[in-house]
């Protein structure tokens, strides 16, 4: 086989092939290549200084890219070199990322196959284990995010995703600001956001926060006062309605079993047309809960506050929104609704944070949207177990 053609598809300036070896049964080329230059310079592994007096020298067997369906693999010689600064250190090859035993262009390639395709189908179509692929890839994203620069951090967004029986819960915090998650951590507990704040968040990024978005989970609150006490804390827009449409399901389960078998006939079924906007239905499914109403005005009453509550998150000014909870509150006080009496109670509880969005206008669909996107991530891998792999492929 003509070596200088092959060096020239090879392509790895500096060096050229002085042996190679092709075995057709397992279409598998073999090459072996060397630096040209006639007294070398090589590069010190620990400080980047050329050297050119060698201790030792031993060869390495380097995957890389396949030629057609042909599998390469590169024998390089690699050489211990005595440095003034480092002492004996091995060399520093130019094609290869640290001392991974496949080409910095191979790594490159299968992060980008990654990006469109599980682990699994990549491994198949490069002839590489799954857990070759998942490292390969990992180091790319690792790269690229130290590369990133970092922005003050303004507005955060803290909430948690269900992942199962065995472990329960993952907390993902996020930039507001850009989209994208910063950090995940597993359970729901104090510790694990004073984790956060502890690996990710030194003090002095932390000046720069100004508020926090967060549902109305107690630990959380605890861990934001004690690491940013001057940030606001806002509480999620949604998880408070959520709370409004779980009184009202509520209230449905308890007019199903109080009313007769034709009322109860009116009320079966209606479970998530109940749940959903009046904006979202169209003419057809409003008649339908027109009737229904018609003939339960405690259902009405709680599709009407629910429907109400909505609007607390449209006041610019603090006085405006505290103005209208206080109206929506005194218009819940003789209608006999258990399940939105003790939403009322949660609400005064939690009125400072609900509040604190009137001055400071937190995106919350950034936040669902990035559990969205984690929780697509989740099923396309069939789960992760590295967090930290599922951070960098998220981000």
């Amino acid at each position: 086989m003509p070596e200088e053609i092959v060096t020239r598809v090879l392509c790895l300036p500096g060096y050229g092939i002085y042996a190679a070896e092709a075995d057709e049964a397992a279409n598998t080329l073999t090459l072996w290549i060397r630096q040209t230059a006639g007294e070398p310079y090589y590069v010190c592994g620990g400080c980047g200084i050329s050297v050119r007096e060698i201790h030792s020298w031993t060869e390495r067997r380097i995957r890389d890219l396949a030629w057609g369906t042909w599998t390469v693999w590169l024998h390089v010689e690699v050489h211990r070199v005595r440095c003034r600064r480092c002492g004996v250190r091995t060399e520093r090859l130019p094609f290869v990322n640290g001392k991974a035993h496949y080409t910095a262009r191979l790594e490159a390639v299968v992060a980008q196959d990654c990006e469109a395709a599980p682990v699994s189908r990549v491994a198949v179509q490069r002839g590489l284990p799954p857990e070759t692929v998942r490292r390969m890839d990992k180091r790319a994203l690792r790269r690229w995010a130290a590369a990133r620069p970092r922005t003050p951090l303004h507005y955060l967004g803290v909430d948690e995703i269900f992942l199962g029986k065995t472990v329960k819960f993952l907390t993902v915090v996020s930039d507001l600001e850009s989209g994208e998650p910063l950090w995940v951590g597993l359970e729901r507990k104090r510790e694990t956001l004073d984790q956060f704040f502890a690996e990710a968040l030194p003090p002095a990024r932390r000046r720069a926060v100004r508020a926090v978005c967060v549902d109305m989970w107690e630990p959380f609150r605890l861990s934001l006062k004690a690491h940013v006490p001057h940030a606001k804390i806002v509480y999620d827009k949604f998880h408070v309605l959520r709370h409004a449409s779980d009184a009202l399901d509520e209230t449905r389960r308890a007019e199903f079993f109080r009313q007769g078998g034709e009322a109860r006939g009116l009320i079966r079924g209606k479970r998530w047309l109940l749940l959903r906007r009046w904006a979202h239905l169209d003419d057809e499914e409003r008649e339908t809960l027109r009737r229904l109403f018609a003939v339960n005005r405690r259902l009405a009453k709680a599709y009407l506050l629910k429907e109400q509550l909505a609007h607390l998150w449209t006041y610019t000014y603090e006085g405006a929104a505290r103005r209208f909870l206080t109206n929506w509150l005194l218009a819940l006080r003789w209608q006999r609704l258990p399940a939105f009496q003790k939403l009322a109670r949660m609400l005064m509880q939690h009125l400072e944070g609900i509040l604190n969005y009137c001055h400071e206008k937190v995106p919350f669909g950034k936040v669902e949207a990035i559990n969205g996107n984690i929780r697509a991530m989740l099923r396309r891998g069939r789960g992760y177990r590295d967090h930290e792999y599922l951070l960098l492929k998220v981000q």
